[in-house]
């Protein structure tokens, strides 16, 4: 198993905290977001990562190197176009590092707890989509499901669509940003990479259009509830002076 993080964006909407340091390089209390996550994943057995870099990839390389040593295997790949391309980029980029591998793929950004990558490791669904119920906006993925879309009880948790134009009453929560893929989905998911980079040229779009354009050909997520976990994604100065307030005290 691999873990696969991008970490390529500028996150402009973090100045000044991102003026000199990568988003995934900014503590929240005594450890890195990059640290917390490589962490909970050496906690729970991954040996393997793969990180895709762009913005200020130098301090993302040393601090793992410095950090880790030869204690992990680490492949790096920079995204050196990283000003002008969205995390579907990124993802392409690390094609030959985890096409027809079970991986992992997980935003750097995240900040959460461990027994969440317990969670997804323990799932036997052999691909799964983690996500958080709360109120949702414009602005967030959101994930819908049969029973979401329907507005019934029943627990029937396919998804149907994942994205941040749909309806926000037609969705079971959005989508957290953790994604456990098997051999076959990650072959056909560069498949239709190859197609929507080198063909369709859709650089900038968010990765999770590759989930939804797959979804007809039979290849889909089971949905992980994982809300009453903590987690929180840091978006703005706002969210990681909240962060220092919300997160709790085992995992400060």
């Amino acid at each position: 198993m691999k873990a696969l993080i991008l970490a390529a964006g500028t996150a402009s909407r973090l100045r000044p905290l991102t003026n000199d340091t990568p988003k995934c390089l900014l503590h929240v209390g005594k450890r890195t977001l990059l640290q917390r996550s490589m962490d909970a994943l050496i906690q729970n057995g991954i040996r393997q990562f793969v990180i895709v870099t762009g913005y200020l990839h130098e301090k993302i390389e040393q601090f793992v190197s410095q950090q880790y040593g030869d204690s992990i295997q680490v492949t790096f790949i920079h995204n050196d176009i990283y000003a002008s391309t969205n995390n579907i980029y990124s993802l392409w980029l690390a094609r030959p590092a985890v096409e027809g591998t079970e991986f992992l793929l997980l935003d750097s950004d995240l900040l959460y707890d461990p027994q969440i990558i317990t969670r997804v490791l323990a799932n036997d669904a052999p691909n799964v989509l983690t996500l958080i119920r709360h109120t949702l906006g414009e602005e967030e993925m959101k994930v819908v499901t049969v029973a979401s879309r329907n507005h019934t009880e029943d627990t029937d948790g396919t998804i149907v669509e994942i994205s941040k134009t749909c309806r926000p009453e037609d969705a079971a929560g959005e989508s957290l940003g953790i994604e456990k893929m098997d051999p076959n989905y990650s072959r056909a998911l560069y498949g239709e990479l190859d197609k929507m980079m080198n063909q369709e040229h859709l650089e900038n779009k968010f990765y999770e259009l590759a989930f939804m354009r797959l979804i007809p050909q039979g290849q889909t997520f089971s949905v992980l509830d994982v809300t009453d976990l903590f987690s929180c994604e840091l978006d703005t100065v706002e969210d990681f002076e909240n962060a220092k307030q919300k997160i709790p005290a085992s995992l400060y």
